[in-house]
């Protein structure tokens, strides 16, 4: 296998963040645990909102874990590929937003 930047068995040395910041590595901790608990939305739910959000922000580690635990609640690879497919459109219509303020700062500049 090629070696790539990304190495996947770091995926698993995650926890040992805290080493290096005791204090806020178990706050972020907690906080995630808390934030992945069924409430309004199923644990389900969240681990496709965190399939789409792990695209956006092109974290690869969370791509792998949220694909493998999307799979383990059921989620299909339709609903995975459609979660990403909303994720990707509101990425490029955020990028496509701002080329208002360009067009304001063009026509602002050239008059």
């Amino acid at each position: 296998m090629s070696k790539t930047y990304y190495d996947p068995a770091d995926l698993r040395k995650f926890g040992k963040i805290t080493e290096w910041s005791e204090e806020l590595g178990n706050k972020f901790f907690d906080y995630y645990g808390k934030v992945f608990e069924e409430g309004a939305l199923t644990a389900r739910e969240k681990s496709l909102i965190a399939l789409a959000v792990s695209h956006v922000v092109k974290c690869p580690y969370c791509i792998d874990a949220y694909t493998k635990d999307g799979l383990q609640r059921g989620i299909t690879k339709e609903e995975m590929m459609e979660a990403v497919h909303a994720g990707a459109a509101i990425e490029s219509g955020a990028t496509l937003v701002h080329g208002v303020q360009m067009m304001n700062k063009y026509d602002k500049l050239s008059m």
